[in-house]
């Protein structure tokens, strides 16, 4: 069974930065499978946000490149999502996934607020 844990729930004001990071389950062959964050807002459907291949790839959604980097520890089997100047558009419960070939392993998801 495949466990995967996100970091705690953020609340930050307009233009500021918070840190996602997501645990997967040891025994789990992470450097072998492609990791994403997807969230999904009040009322909308849930959207890819970024992904990051085996070899470090990224490709990023558009409204959040340039502010949103995803990154992952091979060794720790972690991955992050560093957000930078965030908008309230941004407000919405963040997932992180790990595709594998036997179908993808989601996490219970944690809420991003950005506020004034």
């Amino acid at each position: 069974q495949v466990h995967i844990v996100e970091s705690a729930s953020g609340s930050v004001q307009p233009g500021g930065s918070l840190n996602l990071s997501c645990v997967v389950s040891a025994g789990f062959t992470f450097s072998r499978y492609t990791m994403a964050w997807y969230r999904q807002a009040p009322g909308k459907e849930r959207e890819l946000v970024a992904t990051i291949n085996v070899l470090g790839v990224t490709k990023y959604e558009d409204s959040v490149k340039g502010r949103f980097t995803i990154s992952r520890d091979n060794a720790m089997n972690t991955v992050h999502l560093q957000m930078n100047s965030l908008k309230p558009d941004d407000t919405a419960v963040y997932y992180c996934c790990a595709r594998t070939t036997g179908g993808d392993y989601w996490g219970q998801g944690t809420q991003v607020t950005v506020s004034s």
